[in-house]
């Protein structure tokens, strides 16, 4: 069952605000608005040459929203703590059926190997987590992301908290009010992930 504070109303009002949640220790509910907020500028993306090469080699068969819940599962098996409990898999679930949660799934040989969640709003997509079982697999799908965000006109890729990882992918740190302001021009706008 959703909790009250994860319904996809509430939800969804809190990404519009620039806010979102996160399960704590013993899986109380924390809300989060970042400040200095990570974002990665769609025109600034960068690839390694490396990861270039892999993704025009037919390693990986790329999907979208075929396999989200097996996704939002992958990110929750981590060997360290994890913020995404019982409650945000189901409400994140909810989400999907709905249309505004959405995963890319990087397979090999038929097997999932890696991907990626997170939720789209008008013109902003909120990265929630990506896993990998295999060496690119979600580096892979980040790319397959970046175009589709680009080629469907998407003015936002909020990555919420910087990481060496997506540091290496151009994202930067704006403060927060610079955040609000992109946001708040990317709600203007209407795109949609899928068709």
């Amino acid at each position: 069952m959703i909790p009250r504070d994860l319904q996809p109303d509430r939800l969804l009002s809190a990404y519009a605000s620039g806010i979102f949640p996160m399960a704590m220790e013993d899986d109380e509910l924390g809300w989060f608005a970042p400040d200095p907020r990570a974002i990665i500028p769609l025109d600034a993306f960068r690839v390694t040459r490396s990861l270039r090469q892999v993704c025009r080699k037919p390693v990986f068969d790329i999907t979208v929203d075929k396999s989200f819940e097996a996704v939002i599962a992958a990110c929750a098996q981590r060997d360290e703590e994890t913020w995404i409990s019982a409650e945000i898999v189901d409400a994140y679930t909810e989400l999907h059926r709905l249309g505004f949660a959405h995963s890319v799934e990087s397979w090999c040989a038929g097997e999932l190997v890696g991907g990626l969640y997170g939720v789209a709003l008008r013109g902003v997509f909120c990265g929630e987590s990506m896993f990998h079982r295999q060496t690119d697999a979600s580096k892979v799908a980040m790319v397959y992301l970046v175009e589709r965000l680009r080629e469907r006109g998407y003015q936002l890729l909020d990555v919420q908290f910087m990481t060496d990882h997506l540091r290496r992918f151009g994202a930067v740190e704006i403060p927060r009010s610079e955040y609000e302001k992109r946001l708040s021009k990317a709600l203007e706008v209407e795109v949609t992930f899928t068709d």
